[in-house]
C-alpha cells in the first residue's frame, strides 16, 4: 500500500515514471483519504473520482507503452474552483454560478494535465476569491487541519488545507492580495505567487485583473517549483502573459541545499511593527538567523510606502471587481438560464441565489470609487500610491537579491473572530498585498509552530521574474530545517 500522507508531489511523479507504482493506485489512495477526512474539513466542493481515475489510467497506459507520461506523471492535484475546467462545474464558491459548466479549460490546468497531473476535483474558496479565511464560501467554510476551530486562511483556503491534510499532493490557487501565501502560512505548506503575467490568467475567473496571480501550492519547495515550471510560460490567449522563457525553478530549489554564499537578503523594518504576534516574530527572526548561517548576508532595507498598501489595494481591487463582476447578472451563467421559464421566475431565483455579503460589499465600494467626481480622489490616487510601492521594491533590490519577512502577522485565527469586522479581516493581508501591487514574485513556507500547534510562515520576495532566487532561498531554509515535515493530525480514523 502506498502511504500518501505527507508525500511529496515530486516523489510521487518519480515513482510513477519509474514504474514503482501505478498512477491509478496513487489516485485511489487520495480518493480514499478525501472520502474519510474531507467531510470534517470541507476542502472540496466537487470530487471528480471518475475523471481522476480515467486520467490516471491514461498515465499508466503511457508509462506501460514506453511513452513519457510527463514530469508530473500521476500527481493528484486539487483545483481551486476559480479555474475553469471543461465539462466540470466551476462556481467560484458562489450561488450565482451554480450549474456553470465551462466549455473550455484554463491554460494553467491544461498545462498541468498535459504534464501528467491528475485533477481530483474542485477546491473550496472565499466567494469569487474575496476573503482571507474561506468563511465567505456559499458552500460553507473550510477548516484548518491543524485545528478545526481555526480558519485555514483565504481565499485559497481549500487549496492550502487540502495539501496540508494530504487530500492532494499539490493544488492550484490565485493570489490577488495574499490569497496563496497567507493560507499557505496558516496551514503550514508552501505557496508561490509568481511575477504578474508569468502564469496565464486565461480561463481563471477574474476578481481584479491587474492583481490576479495564479500559482501553486506544494508540500515542499521543490513541489511548488515543479508545478510552477509546468504552469508558467507565454500564452497567446492572455495578452498580459510574459514572453520570456520559464526559469529552472526545480534546479534553483535544489541549489539552495548548497547554501546561500554571496546572497544578500533584505529585512524591511516596516514588516516588524507593533501588533505582530510575538511567537510569529520569534519564529521569523530565528528563520532569518538560519538563513544567515546558510551563508546569506542580512542587510536592512526600507519600504516606506508599505503603510499605504492595504488602503491602496482595497481601492484598486474593489474598483476592478465592480467592473469584472458586472457580467454575473443571473442570465448568462449558471443553472438559472436553463431553468427559468420567465423573467419573473428568473428575478425570483436571482434574488435568493445571487452574490454573498463580501462580493456585494466590494462591488459597492468599487462602484463608489469609480463614480464621476470620486475617480481621481480615490482610484487615481491609489494608482499613484501603487507606483510608489513598486518603486520602493525596486530601490530595495538595488541593495539586496531578495527580501525576507513574515507572511502573516498572526497565526490562524478562530472562526468568527474577524468576520464581523471587515477592516480587521482586511488587515490579515497586511504583509502580502504589497508584492501583488508591485507584481513581483513571493513565496511562503513553514518556519515554525506556535505553542498551540499552529503553523507560522516565512515570506521570501524577489524582484520581477526573480522566481529562481525565491526558490533558492526557500530551498536553503528547507534543507536546514524540518518544518515542512510537520504534519497535522488526521481529523478522522
Amino acid at each position: 500500500m502506498i502511504d500518501v500522507r505527507g508525500a511529496s508531489a515530486v516523489a510521487l511523479a518519480d515513482g510513477v515514471r519509474a514504474g514503482k507504482w501505478r498512477a491509478r493506485d496513487v489516485v485511489d489512495r487520495y480518493l480514499d483519504r478525501i472520502a474519510r477526512l474531507d467531510p470534517a474539513l470541507g476542502c472540496y466542493l466537487l470530487v471528480d473520482a471518475a475523471g481522476a481515475r480515467r486520467q490516471a489510467d491514461a498515465v499508466d497506459a503511457a508509462q506501460k507503452a514506453g511513452r513519457d507520461p510527463g514530469p508530473l506523471a500521476g500527481v493528484p492535484l486539487g483545483i481551486k474552483d476559480i479555474f475553469c475546467t471543461r465539462g466540470v462545474e466551476t462556481t467560484c464558491a458562489s450561488k450565482i454560478l451554480r450549474g456553470f459548466v465551462p466549455p473550455y479549460e484554463s491554460t494553467a490546468t491544461t498545462r498541468l494535465g498535459a504534464a501528467g497531473a491528475v485533477s481530483l476535483g474542485k477546491l473550496n474558496m472565499d466567494e469569487f476569491a474575496m476573503g482571507s479565511s474561506t468563511e465567505n464560501s456559499s458552500a460553507g467554510p473550510t477548516r484548518n487541519p491543524w485545528s478545526p476551530a481555526h480558519v485555514p486562511g483565504g481565499s485559497s483556503g481549500g487549496s492550502a488545507a487540502a495539501v496540508a491534510a494530504s487530500l492532494c499532493a499539490g493544488a492550484t490557487g490565485t493570489d490577488t492580495g495574499g490569497s496563496i501565501r497567507q493560507p499557505a502560512a496558516l496551514c503550514g505548506v508552501v505557496g508561490m505567487k509568481p511575477t504578474y503575467g508569468r502564469v496565464s490568467r486565461y480561463g481563471v475567473i477574474a476578481f481584479a485583473s491587474s492583481l490576479d496571480h495564479p500559482g501553486p501550492f506544494g508540500r515542499t519547495v521543490e513541489d511548488a517549483a515543479a508545478l510552477l515550471e509546468v504552469m508558467a510560460g507565454p500564452d497567446p490567449l492572455d495578452a498580459t502573459s510574459i514572453p520570456q522563457p520559464v526559469g529552472a525553478y526545480r534546479q534553483a530549489a535544489r541549489a539552495g541545499a548548497a547554501g546561500l554564499a554571496g546572497v544578500r537578503l533584505g529585512v524591511p523594518t516596516e514588516y516588524f511593527q507593533a501588533g505582530m504576534d510575538p511567537e510569529v516574530e520569534t519564529s521569523v527572526r530565528a528563520a532569518i538567523d538560519e538563513l544567515a548561517r546558510a551563508g546569506a548576508k542580512i542587510v536592512p532595507v526600507s519600504l516606506p510606502h508599505t503603510k499605504y498598501a492595504i488602503a491602496t489595494y482595497y481601492l484598486i481591487c474593489t474598483a476592478e471587481a465592480s467592473s469584472n463582476l458586472a457580467r454575473f447578472d443571473g442570465v448568462r451563467y449558471g443553472h438559472r438560464t436553463a431553468q427559468a421559464r420567465s423573467l419573473d421566475e428568473l428575478y425570483a431565483k436571482t434574488r435568493g441565489e445571487g452574490f454573498g455579503a463580501e462580493p456585494k460589499r466590494r462591488i459597492m465600494l468599487g462602484a463608489y470609487v469609480l463614480r464621476a467626481g470620486y475617480y481621481e480622489a480615490y482610484y487615481g490616487k491609489a494608482l499613484r500610491a501603487r507606483r510608489k510601492i513598486a518603486d520602493d521594491f525596486s530601490a530595495a533590490f538595488a541593495g539586496c537579491d531578495a527580501i525576507v519577512t513574515p507572511t502573516s502577522p498572526v497565526p490562524a485565527f478562530k472562526f468568527g473572530e474577524r468576520s464581523a469586522d471587515p477592516l480587521q479581516m482586511y488587515l490579515a493581508d497586511v504583509y502580502t498585498v504589497a508584492p501583488d501591487l508591485a507584481g513581483i514574485p513571493a513565496l511562503s513556507q513553514p518556519c515554525g509552530l506556535t505553542r498551540a500547534g499552529l503553523p507560522i510562515g516565512l515570506q521570501t520576495i524577489g524582484p520581477a521574474l526573480g522566481e529562481e532566487i525565491c526558490f533558492r532561498v526557500a530551498g536553503a531554509f528547507e534543507a536546514r530545517t524540518d518544518w515542512h515535515q510537520q504534519l497535522p493530525p488526521d481529523a478522522a480514523p
